[in-house]
């Protein structure tokens, strides 16, 4: 069983193609500028099957199309990595592209036998890399990012493909010394397929009020939309 916080049945963003999205509960991070705090508590939304979870992907399957698939995200779906796999072995007896929405936070955490089988029946890898500097990452998360790079490194070296992802805050990550560190250090990676530079943006303000939390970067404005161009 897992917990599932949402289903989306035609995401277009989230990966190649027309994709059917499972939006998974739980995650240890903070990020200032999350949009999803609903899906912070693991034991919440409500509980499925793995063979639950995949036959309801499986009804839009006639849509995968250029390239589409499954892709699992969160909240942190790493943290139910046995639960993931499954789904994705399922999917992949289907001839399923299959696609793991995650911030890396939990490389180390997860046992590597368990991590590996999880990475056998995972196409893409979509990492989301949120700071490249180690100090900013723990203020902008509460997490330091050491074990997110290893991670990177890790995917590289395995050779699974990997579209990076990057959220561009004004006065946080949008910093010309910072994306050129992080520039430097994808540069080094053998399996980057793609690179995503995401704009901040304040969706995710609403939340926050119907659950009674403070916005930490309330006043905060998305970046403009030629310096999000710039970035690439």
């Amino acid at each position: 069983m897992g917990y599932v916080h949402s289903f989306e049945s035609f995401g277009t963003v989230d990966g190649p193609g027309i994709r059917f999205v499972v939006f998974l509960q739980g995650c240890p991070m903070r990020c200032l500028y999350c949009h999803n705090p609903d899906t912070w508590t693991e034991r919440a939304g409500k509980s499925y099957t793995a063979e639950e979870v995949a036959a309801n992907a499986l009804k839009y399957k006639s849509y995968f199309t250029g390239g589409g698939g499954v892709t699992v995200s969160g909240g942190e779906p790493m943290l139910q990595t046995e639960f993931v796999t499954e789904i994705f072995s399922i999917l992949k007896k289907n001839d399923v592209h299959t696609a793991l929405d995650t911030s890396g936070i939990m490389y180390g955490r997860i046992e590597k036998q368990k991590l590996d089988a999880l990475l056998d029946v995972t196409d893409l890898v979509l990492l989301d890399i949120k700071h490249i500097d180690d100090e900013r990452h723990r203020e902008l998360t509460r997490h330091s990012n050491k074990g997110i790079l290893q991670f990177a490194k890790y995917l590289s070296d395995v050779g699974k493909d990997v579209w990076i992802r990057h959220v561009l805050v004004p006065g946080i990550t949008d910093d010309d010394v910072y994306l050129n560190r992080l520039a430097q250090f994808l540069s080094g990676l053998k399996n980057v397929k793609k690179v995503e530079v995401l704009p901040y943006h304040t969706m995710g303000e609403v939340k926050y009020a119907k659950l009674g939390i403070d916005y930490p970067l309330k006043g905060v404005m998305p970046p403009e939309k030629e310096r999000v161009i710039k970035t690439y």
